[in-house]
This record gives structure tokens, C-alpha cells and sequence, in this order.
């Protein structure tokens, strides 16, 4: 059977005809992955398919088939039950030419063997540029309900409004220094620099320099906008004019939503995780701002703007109520990097809105319902009251679209990778409950986070939990009305409760999966661990009169106290899992000390070295994803691994915006210096024969990475297939590091692909050492995986 078309000078051509496979593809929420057609491709081994053929060559008569497949009127492809489908589809080009694919309900597709984001959420706004090459281009699409088509632009450059970033501005506050965001496609050879976007708002203009565009590439750029004109509530027409060295390149018109004072709006920021543009929202307080006001943080449900999350709540008389997104309606599940947009908002609220301290309280709705259970777990000290609702608690037993984080690996290697996602099971982390009220919410007819969640919590807080509330509303969907997040009986309680100041708090029972998630509870850290992302508690209580601190701790290496509550010249007792006693003098009314367990025993140490691990930097591969993070590829090897590490680094910033509604630079190696792009954490891409860039950043590094090799301390493996992913902390900084994806060779660079590292709750050890075979065979095919210790030493196992 053939599927290809000619066509000449079209503008847009549907994918209509095509053939699918169900291939034993797993893509959860884990480090490891397999998938046996990306694995045959990478071997140089897959077949042109055909119907009734298989992926490979010399297949036998029980593999699976390719079948012929049609779209429907809509040309939509659907293919009912069953994962791991991929469909083929191919175009006759009439000549070289660059194209933009649109692919909708693919959770990723393979163009003439590069990898491309997918829209497993069918948005419709992803749009991929591609280099066809004149004959036939072959199209790999991982998903069951997909749409795709390929466009020929009549520009080089464009600006795309449909996943706008913006405010919507109360009339008569707005600045002339708002932002807002939209995307640039460069479908030309070469990045974009040099350019500019003026804005104009009812006729108040503003210019603002960009960020260069990659070649062949999208990007969603920030830019400043005048909103000082705006008087009324409207739609408002934003005029805007992208030029590069003053030449215009393209125009385009984004509306512009004004409301009036009182009424919920959005705002913007620059986010410190990659430098792109956030937003949150507000339901501000009945009456007008007042300093000192309760703070309602609420978080959202999967699918579900922040805008329209305010919009479900009537204001307050005695508060603000603000929204984060967790950077998409679904991203991160409020966790990774949706935990971190939450903290980066909360910030920002207090600094606006500047609330009572002790008033600050958390809510949400289905998947913001896990992350009121999940971040109320996390930061227990930071919120007087909790109220998830219609919430489930851990992505282990409910994960969404993207599977559920596996809970046991038939290896060690495979158990201390899930070993980080530890932070993510929330009944691990209960007793962190009993310093909060807690209100659970459910409709007990949901079908869609079944009321079983409920009533599982319920059950648990019970055992120990003296200040919580439950109900279930009889006949309750999963959304019955607005008062499925804006429920009377939660604001009552909400008031009812405050967040004790540190020197009332005179006992602590505080649990954490890691330092660098969640470390400190009121006066005490758990600043290091002995065996990483196994739990860490700790049990102490404070006799002011006495001064004496006492308590149990399981597995803290290094434990930081303050002693605020003490005053100069005092003498304090430390006694610490029934050691002897630590004595010390108080040099201030404001003093921290650190003790530190060596033999069983517990001692006074100095503040450890800022190089050392803590809650500032402490790994895993994915601490590298944050600070302003630059992508650097390497232009060294060979021409298809030269071809394959700037590929790598686009997919990371088309999956990144996709599923984190984010940006970042990216640079060749040849371009990276230290003082250029001081104060940003790297995420390089390649090996050390391959990127330039990898002496300045990693040569004072146990791991290195070579062509055919792998070497970790005195240990070492080889061959080209082997695949890397591991962090180190940049040398001369106190909190960077650098995150590296690389390989040994092309089919090791390959097997790096699928970034995993993206998906919410997934977990990732500082180092991981696997082979191509691993997404053929699975977990055996992972020969390493470790954390460094406390000094960032290998731990050999």
C-alpha cells in the first residue's frame, strides 16, 4: 500500500491516510522508559512500513502489525483502547522546504527520525517547524486520536497569538511596564537576533528587545507593554510589530482583557526557573487592598486556567485569593516545577498583598486538590489551614494522563531511581498534618477522582489528626457548582485557625523525602541526609525555662537549629536521640548552630561548606532545570551527533514550553563562558569528547563521559550505547549546577531522548548509567544508578 501524495504549491496539506501499530510502549511517570520502535529506529533497523508489515526486518508471525488507517471527516485518525499506538504517515516533497506540522492527540512524533513534541491535550497551538527533504519524509506519531497536518508558510518569520501569556489589566492601575508573551516561529537557517516587538495599547506604544530565536525553531518571548490608557472594561486590540535591525518581519493584533477595580485579574512576572513569563490571578480582596488581610493561596484542577479557577470563588471580605497555574492547566500536577511556580507566587503574593503571616491558607480542586494534600504536606509551617477538595492524595495510586509513578522496580538500580519520587507520596508524609486544620471536601457521586480518595485520608488523619473536618456532599459530581471550591464551611474554618509564630512552638514532628524539596519546619532544618530520599523526621521539643532541646531523629546526618528563642549569654542543653548532652553558649539573641551524627553520636560542627549538599543544592539530575537554566549543545564528533545534540536541545524547549509554558536559551558549547552566564544553572548536551563546553564546567568531576565510555570513580563501562543523565554543582558558585544528558556514541546520545525528566513526580538519582537496550528489555538494561554523598563524593555501591 502507498501513502503518498504529490503535491505542489499548497499552502496546507491534511494527513488523511495512514497505517498504526500497538507496540509495548511505556512512558509513566519514572527515569526508565521503553519503547521497541523508537529502539528499532535507533538501531538503523526499522522498515518502511507497509500493511500488514512489522517494525523490523525478519519479524516473526506473532509481532504486531502495521494496519491501514483512515481519518474521519474532522481528519481525526481514532483508535479505541490500548496504549502504545503509533501511527506512519508520509509526504512526497517536491522539493527541499521547510514546513510547519501541526499534530494534535500525539504525545511525541518522529520526523525523518528526529524527535518533536507532541499535544497529547489536543490545544491545537503547537506548532512544530521541519525540514522536508525533496522524495518521501516519514512521520511517526505516538498517540490514538490524531489529527496532524502540514503548512507551507508565506513568511519566514511569524508571530502566533493562540498561546498568549498576558494580564488582564484593572482600569486605571495599569503601568506602562506590563508584559505579556506570544510565540515566534523562525522557519529560517539561522537564529533570530537582533529583534524587537513595539506594542501599541490604545495608542500608548512600547518597545522591547527579544531573546534570539533559534533556526528551524519556536519560541515564546516576553515583551512590555504601555496600559496606561486603559480607562474601561473592554477587549482591547494590542498592535504588534516584529522587527529585526529595524526591518519589519511580521504583525499580528493581540486582544487585551481590561476589567474594573474590584473585579478578578491576572498578572504577569519573569519567572527566576528559566527567565519566561508567568502568570497568576487574583480575586482581590471586597473593599479594597488592606495590609494585614488573610491570604487564601488556592491551586487548580487539570485543565483549568487560574483565571477561571479566581472566577469560581466570590471575593472576600478579609482576604485576597490568588491562583498560581503550576505554568500549565495541567503541567506539573503541582509538583517539580509546579511546586516551584506555587512558592515563586506565594512570594510574590505576600510581597503585594502584604498578608497577616499567621493568615495564610491553602485550597484546591481535583489535581490542585493532590496539591493542597502534596504541598500542605510539603510546607506544613507555611499555612494555618488546608482544604483539599475532590483531591486525590498521591500520583502513586492516581496519575492523570501521564500514568502513575510505578511503585516497586524489580532491581535496586530500578528501586533507588523511584526512591526519588518519594516526596510525591503524601501518606508517607501525614503526621506533617497535625501543626494545620484540615477541611476535606468530596462530592461522594465523583466519577472522576472516586470519593475512596476521601474517605482513604480521612481514615489516616483520624489515627492521629485532633483539628479536621469532612464532608461529603450528598450526590456531588466531581463539579456540583461553584461551591465545590467556594464552600462556606472552609472559609469558617479557615478563620478559626492561625499559623503559631516559631517561639510558640515548643514541639516538632516534621517528615521530609528530601532537603532539597522541603527541609525546615519553624525553628529546625534537616539540612542533611544519611541515605538520600529515604524519610527523614525529626521529634524535638523546647523547654524555654530549662533551655533544653531534646528529641529523635531518623536518618539526619546534619541538623540546624535556631535559637531565636533564647536569649544572649544563655546556656543551652541539646540532647539528641539520648547522646550526651551538647552544650552551647549563646552568642546573640539570634543564633543557629548545626549538629552534626557521626558513631551515633551527635556534635557541634561549623556551618558546612556552601559546596556541600543542603537545602540549597542537593541534587538529583533534575536540579539543573531552574535557575535561569541555559541549554548548551555541543558542536564537536560527528556530523550525526553534531545534527543530534541540537536536536536534543530543541525537543527539551518544545516539550519544555509545552508542558511548562517556558523558554530558554540555547548556545553552542563554543559560546558558554562562566562570566557570560554567571548565576544561571547549564543543562549540557553531549559528552566530553564531543562538547567543548564540558572542561570548563565538569573538570573537577568523578563522572566523565567519552566516546565508548563511561567512567564513575574507579568504575567504568563501555561501548556506544550507553546513555547518561547526572548533576553536578558548577564549581565557584554556592547553588548552581549542571544537569548533563549525554551518551557514548550516537546510540547512546539516542537513548537520552525521551525526557522523562519533564514529567511530573517522575524520579532521577544524581546519576544514572543505562543502554540503548533499555527500551527494548526495560530495567536490566540500567547498569547504574547512585547519589553522591553529603560532600558530593561518588558513593560507590
Amino acid at each position: 500500500m502507498s501513502l503518498t501524495v504529490k503535491t505542489y504549491a499548497q499552502k496546507s496539506y491534511p494527513f488523511t491516510q495512514g497505517l498504526s501499530i500497538r507496540v509495548n510502549v511505556n512512558y509513566n511517570r519514572a527515569a526508565l522508559y521503553q519503547d521497541p520502535l523508537a529502539y528499532t529506529m535507533y538501531k538503523g533497523a526499522l522498515a518502511t512500513p507497509v500493511e500488514g508489515g512489522n517494525i523490523g526486518n525478519n519479524k516473526t508471525d506473532n509481532d504486531p502489525k502495521w494496519t491501514k488507517i483512515s481519518a474521519d471527516t474532522a481528519n481525526k485518525f481514532r483508535i479505541r483502547g490500548g496504549e502504545g499506538t503509533y501511527l506512519y504517515f508520509n509526504y512526497d516533497s517536491p522539493k527541499d522546504q521547510v514546513a510547519i506540522l501541526n499534530m494534535n492527540g500525539n504525545s511525541a512524533v518522529f520526523v525523518n527520525g528526529e524527535l518533536h513534541m507532541g499535544d497529547p491535550y489536543s490545544f491545537g497551538w503547537m506548532n512544530i517547524v521541519v525540514k522536508l527533504k525533496k522524495g518521501r519524509n516519514d512521520f511517526f506519531a505516538r498517540g490514538r486520536m490524531v489529527q496532524g497536518s502540514l503548512s507551507f508558510p508565506d513568511k519566514p518569520v511569524l508571530l502566533d497569538v493562540k498561546d498568549a501569556t498576558k494580564p488582564i489589566i484593572v482600569a486605571g492601575t495599569g503601568t506602562d511596564k506590563m508584559k505579556a508573551a506570544i510565540v515566534v516561529i523562525n522557519t529560517t537557517a539561522v537564529p533570530l537576533k537582533n529583534l524587537m516587538i513595539v506594542s501599541s495599547l490604545l495608542g500608548k506604544g512600547a518597545g522591547s528587545t527579544l531573546q534570539t530565536i533559534p533556526a528551524y525553531a519556536t519560541r515564546k518571548i516576553y515583551f512590555t507593554l504601555d496600559g496606561t490608557a486603559i480607562k474601561t472594561k473592554a477587549m482591547n486590540d494590542c498592535l504588534l510589530t516584529l522587527l529585526q535591525n529595524g526591518k519589519p518581519l511580521d504583525k499580528a493584533t493581540l486582544k487585551i482583557e481590561s476589567t474594573t477595580k474590584g473585579d478578578k485579574y491576572s498578572e504577569t512576572f519573569v519567572s527566576a526557573i528559566d527567565g519566561s513569563l508567568q502568570y497568576y490571578s487574583v480575586a482581590p480582596q471586597v473593599g479594597g487592598q488592606q495590609d494585614g488581610a488573610s491570604l487564601f493561596f488556592s491551586v487548580h484542577g487539570a485543565g483549568v486556567e487560574a483565571i477561571n479557577q479566581v472566577r469560581a470563588y466570590k471575593s472576600k471580605d478579609w482576604g485576597n485569593l490568588v491562583s498560581p497555574t503550576n505554568r500549565r492547566p495541567r503541567g506539573f500536577n503541582w509538583e517539580d516545577w509546579g511546586r516551584l511556580d506555587a512558592m515563586e507566587v506565594l512570594d510574590i503574593a505576600k510581597r503585594e498583598f502584604k498578608p497577616e503571616p499567621q493568615h495564610i491558607y491553602l485550597t484546591g480542586h481535583s489535581m490542585g486538590g493532590h496539591g493542597t494534600w502534596f504541598l500542605g504536606a510539603t510546607y506544613p509551617d507555611k499555612w494555618a489551614a488546608i482544604a483539599p477538595c475532590s483531591g486525590y492524595p498521591t500520583l502513586k495510586t492516581y496519575g492523570s494522563a501521564d500514568g502513575i509513578i510505578p511503585d516497586t522496580s524489580s532491581t535496586a538500580f530500578g528501586k533507588l531511581l523511584l526512591s526519588a519520587s518519594n516526596q510525591s507520596d503524601v501518606p508517607k508524609l501525614a503526621l506533617n498534618y497535625k501543626q494545620v486544620g484540615v477541611h476535606i471536601l468530596h462530592g461522594d457521586a465523583d466519577e472522576t477522582v472516586p470519593v475512596a480518595f476521601a474517605r482513604q485520608m480521612k481514615q489516616l488523619l483520624a489515627g492521629f489528626h485532633a483539628d479536621f473536618q469532612y464532608y461529603e456532599y450528598p450526590g456531588g459530581s466531581h463539579w456540583w457548582s461553584d461551591q465545590a471550591v467556594d464552600w462556606q464551611p472552609i472559609f469558617d474554618m479557615f478563620k478559626r485557625h492561625t499559623i503559631p509564630l516559631d517561639n510558640d512552638i515548643n514541639v516538632i514532628d516534621f517528615t521530609t523525602a528530601s532537603p532539597g524539596i522541603s527541609a525546615s519546619n519553624h525553628w529546625a532544618t534537616i539540612y542533611q541526609q544519611i541515605i538520600p530520599f529515604q524519610y527523614s523526621r525529626i521529634r524535638l521539643n523546647r523547654d524555654k525555662k530549662l533551655a533544653t532541646i531534646t528529641g529523635s531523629l531518623d536518618n539526619v546526618e546534619l541538623l540546624k537549629l535556631k535559637l531565636a528563642a533564647f536569649p544572649k549569654n544563655k546556656v543551652i542543653s541539646v540532647v539528641l536521640d539520648g547522646s550526651s548532652p551538647v552544650k552551647y553558649t549563646t552568642l546573640s539573641d539570634n543564633d543557629s548552630i548545626f549538629l552534626k551524627k557521626a558513631d551515633k553520636t551527635w556534635k557541634l560542627v561549623a556551618q558546612p561548606d556552601l559546596h556541600d549538599k543542603g537545602p540549597h543544592r542537593n541534587g538529583t539530575f533534575k536540579d539543573g532545570f531552574n535557575k535561569n537554566m541555559l541549554y548548551v549543545y555541543a558542536t564537536g564528533g560527528t556530523e550525526q551527533e553534531k545534527q543530534w545534540s541540537i536536536a536534543k536541545a530543541h525537543y527539551d524547549a518544545e516539550s519544555w514550553y509545552y508542558r511548562g509554558n517556558g523558554a530558554f536559551d540555547i548556545i553552542s558549547d563554543k559560546e558558554y563562558s562562566k562570566a557570560k552566564y554567571t548565576g544561571r544553572n547549564v543543562v549540557l548536551i553531549g559528552n566530553s569528547s564531543t562538547n567543548a563546553a564540558w572542561k570548563t564546567l565538569l573538570n573537577d568531576c568523578p563522572v566523565n563521559v567519552s566516546n565508548g565510555m563511561v567512567k564513575i570513580g574507579t568504575k567504568q563501562w563501555t561501548g556506544g550505547d550507553l546513555g547518561t543523565y547526572f548533576v553536578w554543582p558548577m564549581a565557584g558558585t554556592s547553588d548552581n549546577t549542571i544537569s548533563v544528558i549525554a551518551g557514548t556514541g550516537i546510540e547512546g546520545m539516542n537513548a537520552t531522548n525521551a525526557n522523562q525528566y519533564f514529567t511530573g513526580g517522575s524520579g532521577f538519582a544524581d546519576i544514572m548509567v543505562f543502554r540503548l537496550g533499555m527500551l527494548k528489555e526495560g530495567v536490566g538494561q540500567l547498569v547504574h544508578a547512585s547519589f553522591y554523598d553529603n560532600q558530593w563524593k561518588v558513593v560507590q555501591p
